[in-house]
């Protein structure tokens, strides 16, 4: 099944953790520690309690309150729709709610790797990619794409006992991902730059 189709299918637990592993992936633009967003990780658990969902993610958002939204280069644009992603997320649990959340989240994250990518995503939308056509994708928005996709799956044949492996899929995408910024920032690429 395409991305698309797998957050039309996903339950609520699924659609919850699709859109924290894209936001958990990001984590690297927002200047975060790699535990940052655990507190969330452990309401999904089978333990855990959806209940204190909000509570833990405004806890979140004051340890990764930012400055306004200005982007001047490459890494700012991203780093604003990491935020946009975090802005987003529900208090409430709210099946439509959190299935426009994770959507969002899933479109959010690929525009990232697209914008931080050195090689150029060829032609196709991001909404392309997400209904499965990959012809000339690039390698890190492949990869993110395919980290998505994991976790949906995941989630859809395990419900919470396919949590740690979602975690471990995000964990993985968050190394990357600084791996690139951290590159970028040693090369200098800004907007003005050219894409080698």
């Amino acid at each position: 099944m395409s991305l698309v189709e797998l957050i039309a299918q996903a339950d609520e637990r699924g659609l919850a953790a699709s859109g924290l592993a894209c936001l958990d992936r990001c984590v690297p633009l927002l200047g975060a520690d790699d535990e940052v967003l655990r507190p969330l990780w452990g309401c999904l658990a089978d333990d855990g309690d959806t209940g204190e969902w909000g509570g833990r993610l405004e806890q979140v958002r004051g340890k990764l309150a930012g400055p306004e939204e200005y982007a001047e280069s490459l890494e700012d644009e991203a780093a604003v729709l990491a935020r946009r992603m975090l802005a987003a997320a529900p208090v409430e649990w709210d099946a439509g709610v959190v299935r426009v959340w994770a959507d969002g989240c899933s479109v959010a994250a690929l525009q990232i790797h697209r914008l931080l990518d050195p090689l150029d995503d060829e032609g196709a939308s991001v909404d392309a990619r997400r209904e499965g056509r990959t012809e000339g994708i690039s390698p890190l928005v492949a990869a993110e794409l395919r980290r998505q996709v994991t976790v949906l799956e995941v989630l859809a044949g395990h419900g919470a006992g396919g949590l740690r492996r979602a975690m471990e899929v995000s964990t993985e995408g968050r190394r990357v991902l600084r791996a690139v910024v951290s590159r970028r920032a040693r090369r200098g690429w800004s907007r003005s730059s050219p894409r080698p």
